[in-house]
């Protein structure tokens, strides 16, 4: 079974019926090419579908817009007597020009056009175009999780920080509260010694 038989791109959609698909399973299995093919196919459609999707903005038209006026071919389009003079004048200019300049006869050998080179080149054109936005979606993907990873961890470290910053504070707090009781408990032991 010939690579161009089987429809890899179809396969890859899900789009062939059962006995197509096993097919193109097994020829997969067997062919680097194919298989290669599909992969390529597979990381572009989780390329795209990993990307959001963005409302397109949307333009207010003002009732003092000049956009939305006619142009002056609207205008004549729309009129029927001057769409008639119109066509009649571009008939006979046609009719003056093909009179005056009628083609020579030229008998031509059509050329032999190879297909499949054509199809080759088209190819690669397309699978260097849809590599570079593969690549292109995975960098911006990239680039968005390297930016919320540095987010979360300068978060993280304020939060640390700020934890720090309380349990010093309350260490600090009990020291105090330790130092005083050390120190009614020294006096007290001190005037203990010192009755008789």
């Amino acid at each position: 079974m010939s690579c161009s038989s089987i429809d890899v791109k179809g396969y890859a959609l899900g789009e062939l019926d059962e006995r197509g698909s096993r097919e193109a399973a097994a020829h997969v299995h067997a062919c680097n090419e194919c298989r290669d093919e599909l992969e390529r196919l597979k990381l572009t459609q989780t390329a795209l579908l990993s990307m959001r999707e963005e409302e397109p903005l949307r333009r207010l038209a003002f009732v003092s817009d000049k956009v939305f006026e006619p142009r002056w071919w609207q205008r004549m389009w729309r009129s029927a007597p001057a769409m008639g003079f119109a066509s009649a004048a571009l008939l006979s200019c046609a009719i003056l020009v093909h009179a005056y300049t009628r083609p020579a006869v030229v008998l031509q050998k059509t050329a032999v056009v190879d297909t499949a080179s054509i199809e080759r080149q088209v190819e690669a054109r397309l699978d260097a175009r849809l590599n570079a936005a593969v690549a292109q979606a995975v960098m911006q993907v990239r680039r968005e999780g390297d930016q919320k990873t540095v987010e979360t961890v300068a978060a993280a470290e304020q939060r640390f920080e700020l934890q720090r910053r309380a349990d010093l504070a309350t260490f600090t707090d009990n020291l105090e509260m330790i130092r005083k009781q050390n120190s009614r408990l020294f006096v007290a032991a001190n005037n203990i010694e010192e009755r008789p």
